[in-house]
């Protein structure tokens, strides 16, 4: 454990500029999936019928049952392992008619078991209305949370630290959907709550970086701006591997083990580990560098002994 007590010695601040040009251009490609593709939202915000069924001795053949479920009027339905070979998870739309999603479940359930014994293992119905609120709601909570973190960290801190620790997060929440977008990972509410977390996980890890930011200025009294803030990142560097590597074995070995269901969450937590252990170093300090801080900005002026007139 004795190396984990060095103090490197890492000229974090000199890769900066290249840094930001390689961010920019990941926000960019973001932003292109976010048009181009959008999201594979879950049943969660779009609504609709889902239904886990087990096959109890056959494997079960994704192409059959789609066939079956054509055939039964379900042509649009979106099927899919789920966790063992003999696990299937159908999705079916929002239907037009006044049918419920009890009497969608049913006629398809119905089909599948005319070519297998299958044993149904949930049924989930969520409605039109429903869905639409939650992707309202879930946006307005990303906001909230990053409007009472600017005020936290600008009462906390400085503004030039507050604004820093913003432009990390929404570095880290658009690099963090980004990976959904591009690849078309399904988008439900356990990610939201991961991306939430993932807000809470990088604000933490800044605000550390921040702390021994301040302290040097006001310990150190030789040294310019970078070179304070490259002592600071490498005090830190340490204490930083060791949080993110524990936490990402952790969150690795949900994803690995934790099954289909929290999938979507382990995965937008090791992005959000990843690129918020990143964005501490080379988002939040070099915004902070960038807008220009300089020592008197967080040392307080002395004042001056004033003497009254008296003789």
């Amino acid at each position: 454990m004795k190396i984990f007590n060095k103090v490197s010695n890492i000229d974090f601040l000199s890769l900066r500029h290249t840094m930001a040009a390689i961010s920019a251009f990941l926000i960019v490609l973001c932003f292109g999936s976010f048009f181009i593709y959008g999201f594979a939202f879950g049943l969660d915000f779009t609504g609709g019928t889902l239904i886990e069924v087990h096959y109890d001795k056959d494997v079960a053949d994704l192409s059959t049952v789609r066939q079956l479920l054509a055939k039964a009027g379900f042509a649009d339905a979106s099927v899919q392992r789920f966790g063992t070979p003999k696990d299937v998870l159908i999705r079916l739309g929002i239907s037009d008619s006044e049918t419920s999603g009890i009497t969608l479940s049913t006629r398809a359930f119905e089909a599948l078991q005319q070519a297998a014994k299958v044993e149904k293992r949930r049924v989930e119905y969520v409605g039109p209305q429903v869905g639409k609120e939650l992707v309202e709601e879930g946006g307005l909570a990303i906001l909230y949370s990053l409007i009472g973190i600017l005020m936290y960290v600008a009462m906390r801190f400085e503004y030039r630290f507050a604004v820093g620790a913003i432009t990390a997060i929404i570095h880290d929440v658009i690099a963090t959907l980004g990976i959904f977008s591009a690849f078309q990972i399904e988008f439900d509410l356990t990610v939201l709550a991961a991306v939430l977390a993932v807000i809470g996980y990088s604000l933490n890890d800044t605000i550390v970086v921040f702390d021994r930011i301040r302290e040097n200025f006001r310990k150190l009294r030789k040294g310019t701006v970078i070179e304070i803030i490259n002592i600071s990142l490498n005090e830190t560097f340490s204490r930083t591997l060791i949080t993110s590597g524990t936490t990402l074995l952790t969150v690795l070995a949900l994803y690995n083990f934790g099954g289909e269901i929290i999938r979507g969450f382990s995965l937008a937590l090791l992005v959000g580990i990843i690129v918020g252990t990143y964005s501490s170093i080379y988002v939040a300090s070099a915004a902070v560098v960038a807008l220009g801080i300089d020592r008197s900005n967080l040392i307080a002026p002395k004042k001056e002994l004033q003497l009254d007139e008296m003789p």
